[in-house]
């Protein structure tokens, strides 16, 4: 019998030695034994060898209550509670009871699948056996409770608990954390110190993760202290954890200083740690200095590693480090992991930037796309334009069963929106009330945005409406900012304004596309005197910092206004350089009003900026046309024909008998074009009949735009 148990003793910690002890156990007939035979079965649960472990579970002649707590307890690690389950029911009806840590496993396991109702079956034959005061049961009913959002339950059982060990406090501790009550987590901290219950990581850990706010930086400190008091500085999880409390309340400084004072402990999770403090305060020198030193010191970058490194990649500017970082994942082999994956998709697709086919090109070859793949994709589609492609992904994933959220129905209804395809959009609204999405406020915003632009402010409104019955919704500013922009763009600018109004009255914070919506409304109705004041006071009035965006609007509203001098004016007042999208506003609003010279000077500045940029050629050939110097025109489309600049064709979308059709400037692929250009032709011809818009032989080679022009808008 000692051999049999020295055999099994000296090999259960190897797996490949596991299988050759189990055959000379059973050549010397010793598997009787039910000590040896726990350790075997033990040892193949372990190492996630279940069927093996059943089978020899079958085989032991003898099993007593630590065989079937073995085989309960290993079921659960690996997950599989349904199967555990049926092991404790088949316990029982082979006479075995169930003890405390029968009871403390199958919790375990009932937590972690979040089944409340199995747990209160549990806490009812807990009673029944006379376990309710075993700490151990205790401590895991008392888990049970709290991770399956049964805190009051969870406090109950704490309550009625003769003896508590840390676990137990520990637990309801985790408990009120979960739900964000800082109140009794910290009035349980401080019972627990009172009577001198030993505080250790799984107090410390949960309790920082409270502190997300720059109002908790004291408490912080506070903590930190305890924490080094009770020596637990230099333990991996709470270190970690002191590192994202103090970012999260707004010190970087300490974040640092904690993560310096930690060179012989810490972990991969320390670096990543750091690294997402560095990113959430932007600073993304600092976090690529520590990217380089955490790989020379000796860590492998993990996925997490990878991926907020990625996510921070955004802007043009640091483009080049996140196609550093892509070619860096290529070179470890990384590229397949999803997340990482995922993350290079979502950096090539930022909505500001030319790298659309990069991610066009990930998505295709990702092997396993999981549902964040397929909503990214649909979205950036969607974001960029791609509006019958975004329309087509959509319907694979629905005909593929892929599961659907609010990203999703927000792009396709985008989509319908871009394309003006109101029947399309009607049957995706049907769909978003059969999925419980409707209430959603991203996708109420963007129903919202397809009704107007469809022509239908009434159904607009309507969808409003129906949110803002939610209270949730109320103060939120997303489906306030669509409602304004639908009515400012139908030309409606005083509603939107009354609803800006409406908003200020009710307490919704507005934010800066608020002001981009509330400037669009003043300049469609020439409210410029109104719309200059919002740009002064918002900062002062309304906590909003005024952007690029907003400054552009207030020159297009000057323009409109034929107030050229002033939008001038105005950009030179701006507190930084502005864009091409403020000059692109100040040429319209040359054109408006018929300032040739400077239209010249600003469109000199686009060329040079943006030499392959095709609209500023076309709004300059635009003005020169409208001022009739062809020779300007001819020059301009010269320069664009050897840069190799394209006008990009402008493409409309029709509708009809539930059928999308497109077209697009000079385009021949349509089954019906031959019946489309002889009507083109016939209206041309009225056109030239009337003789009320321009002398057609004066215009010359600039002919065939207003052609292309017109073949868009049919």
């Amino acid at each position: 019998m000692r051999t049999s148990r020295n055999v099994i003793g000296t090999s259960i910690y190897a797996l490949s030695t596991i299988g050759t002890s189990h055959c000379q156990i059973v050549k010397l007939g010793t598997l009787g034994d039910t000590y040896t035979a726990n350790i075997l079965l033990r040892g193949y649960l372990k190492f996630r060898k279940p069927q093996i472990a059943l089978k020899l579970f079958d085989e032991i002649p003898q099993k007593d209550a630590v065989t079937w707590n073995s085989l309960i307890a290993g079921y659960v690690n690996h997950g599989d509670l349904e199967t555990a389950w049926e092991v404790l029911i088949r316990m029982k009806h082979c006479g075995f009871c169930s003890d405390g840590y029968t009871f403390g496993s199958i919790l375990k396991g009932v937590a972690s699948n979040d089944r409340l109702f199995a747990g209160q079956q549990l806490h009812a034959s807990i009673i029944k056996t006379g376990y309710e005061e075993n700490v151990y049961s205790g401590s895991a009913l008392l888990d049970m409770y709290a991770k399956c959002n049964g805190v009051i339950d969870a406090h109950k059982c704490f309550n009625s608990m003769p003896n508590r060990n840390s676990v137990s406090w520990n637990a309801l501790i985790s408990g009120y954390v979960e739900t964000g009550d800082h109140v009794n987590s910290l009035q349980l901290l401080k019972s627990m110190h009172s009577e001198g219950v030993t505080l250790d990581d799984g107090t410390f850990s949960p309790i920082l993760t409270l502190f997300d706010s720059p109002d908790f930086f004291d408490l912080t400190i506070q903590v930190h202290c305890a924490i080094i008091k009770h020596g637990m500085s230099y333990d991996t999880s709470v270190l970690n954890a002191t590192i994202t409390a103090y970012s999260k309340c707004g010190s970087i400084e300490h974040a640092k200083s904690v993560f310096d004072f930690s060179d012989n402990v810490r972990d991969i999770v320390s670096w990543n740690a750091m690294l997402a403090a560095y990113l959430d305060h932007d600073n993304r020198v600092l976090a690529f200095n520590l990217f380089s030193q955490m790989q020379i010191s000796g860590f492998e970058p993990d996925i997490y590693t990878y991926t907020s490194m990625i996510s921070s990649c955004f802007e043009e500017e640091i483009k080049n480090q996140g196609q550093s970082l892509h070619a860096l994942v290529i070179k470890r082999g990384l590229e397949h992991l999803t997340p990482i994956s995922n993350s290079l998709m979502a950096m090539f697709s930022s909505p500001n930037d030319n790298y659309m086919e990069n991610a066009i090109k990930i998505f295709e070859k990702m092997e396993n796309k999981d549902q964040v793949s397929w909503n990214s994709m649909l979205t950036a589609l969607s974001q960029h334009g791609y509006s019958e492609n975004s329309l087509k992904l959509f319907q694979l994933m629905q005909s593929g069963n892929i599961g659907m959220d609010y990203y999703a129905f927000s792009g396709a209804l985008r989509s319908c929106a871009d394309l003006a395809t109101l029947q399309l959009g009607q049957q995706i609204h049907g769909l978003t009330i059969r999925s419980g999405f409707d209430s959603n406020e991203y996708v109420t915003s963007s129903l919202i945005v397809m009704y107007s632009k469809c022509g239908i402010i009434e159904d607009a409104r309507t969808s409003f409406d129906s949110s803002s019955s939610s209270s949730s919704h109320k103060q939120n500013s997303v489906t306030w900012n669509s409602i304004m922009f639908a009515y400012a763009q139908d030309g409606k600018g005083d509603v939107a304004l009354d609803y800006f109004s409406q908003m200020r009255e009710q307490k919704v914070k507005v934010d800066h596309i608020t002001f981009v919506a509330v400037l669009t409304a003043c300049s469609h109705v020439g409210l410029v005197k109104k719309g200059y004041e919002f740009l002064k006071n918002m900062e002062s009035e309304y906590g909003v910092s005024p952007r690029m965006e907003h400054y552009a609007c207030v020159v297009d509203l000057l323009g409109r206004g034929q107030r050229l001098k002033e939008a001038k004016d105005l950009i030179r007042s701006m507190p930084f350089q502005p864009n091409a999208m403020v000059w692109k506003t100040l040429l319209g609003a040359c054109r408006l009003c018929g300032d040739v010279e400077l239209a010249m000077e600003v469109g000199r500045f686009l060329l040079e900026s943006e030499p392959y940029e095709h609209c500023s050629y076309v709004l300059l050939c635009d003005l020169y046309g409208s001022m009739k110097k062809w020779e300007e025109v001819a020059v301009l489309k010269k320069v664009m024909k050897e840069k190799g600049v394209k006008k990009v064709p402008g493409w409309s979308w029709i509708e009809v008998k539930n059928q999308m059709h497109a077209f697009n400037a000079d385009d021949h692929s349509h089954i019906q074009n031959r019946e489309i250009y002889k009507m083109l032709r016939e209206l041309t011809d009225e056109i030239a009949d009337l003789e009320i818009y321009y002398d057609l032989g004066d215009l010359g080679d600039d002919w065939d735009w207003v052609l292309e022009d017109g073949l868009a808008i049919l």
